[in-house]
């Protein structure tokens, strides 16, 4: 959806979810404040970016204090910063917020990088798992993980691989200091300033002949060795492991 659409939906049914327990079920005005920011903070996982998920997770509350509309314990404002750090951990504040890959940007994949079935792909940050459903479209035999730091998203792209028939093992990880060495390809879609870090581990860690792919942007001086054009046209950036060191 254009943004700001997803803002407006997710304000407006915390609004009325507050509405409805406080008015409707008899609700004390805290607690129905409190399930109400809540679900503002699960609606922020739909942000396409940090800044787009901490504004849907905390209009509700500011809404409220802004129209005087209840009054609230103090401790109830505390909800939505939480949510907000739970779902981008300060840990992970070096890295890209949610990055979702758009549909069909890797179904060429294949075409530049032959990988036998079985081979075992990592999607590192793999946020709400749009990486790993483009993943299991171009290799549907291989072997998934993703991985990833906030909790929330962890638990989210599970549940939504699970209800799409993507076969991947999700788990909560540090890519940073996970072990790559056992990948064939390990995929990301991360911001300009994580390259060079992402290119000195794949240089340190990643076996002879394995592949680093990168969403839009590049490994800083280094040359591909091959580039692929998602039908929107933009890159993704190949990189084969000459090997360790």
């Amino acid at each position: 959806m254009t943004w700001p659409l997803p803002a407006l939906l997710a304000w407006a049914a915390a609004w009325a979810a507050y509405l409805a327990l406080r008015d409707l079920a008899g609700v004390p005005p805290g607690l129905a404040f409190t399930l109400a920011a809540a679900l503002g903070g699960v609606a922020a996982l739909a942000g396409s970016t940090r800044w787009r998920s901490v504004f849907i997770a905390v209009g509700f509350p500011l809404s409220v204090l802004a129209s005087g509309a209840a009054s609230v314990p103090a401790w109830a404002w505390l909800v939505p910063l939480a949510a907000v750090l739970a779902l981008y951990p300060v840990h992970a504040w070096r890295d890209a917020p949610v990055f979702p890959t758009p549909p069909g940007a890797l179904l060429g994949l294949p075409t530049q990088v032959a990988l036998p079935a079985g081979a075992r792909i990592v999607d590192a940050g793999c946020g709400l798992g749009d990486g790993l459903r483009e993943l299991h479209a171009a290799y549907p035999q291989a072997v998934l993980e993703g991985w990833e730091w906030s909790w929330p998203l962890v638990l989210a792209c599970r549940l939504r691989c699970r209800l799409t028939g993507v076969p991947a093992q999700v788990r909560r990880a540090d890519i940073w200091r996970a072990d790559w060495s056992g990948c064939d390809l390990v995929y990301l879609f991360q911001r300009p300033e994580s390259m060079a870090r992402a290119q000195q581990k794949a240089a340190a860690e990643l076996r002879p002949g394995a592949w680093l792919a990168s969403l839009e942007f590049p490994v800083p001086d280094r040359r591909p060795s091959a580039v692929l054009r998602c039908p929107d046209g933009r890159p993704v950036w190949l990189y084969r492991s000459p090997g360790r060191g």
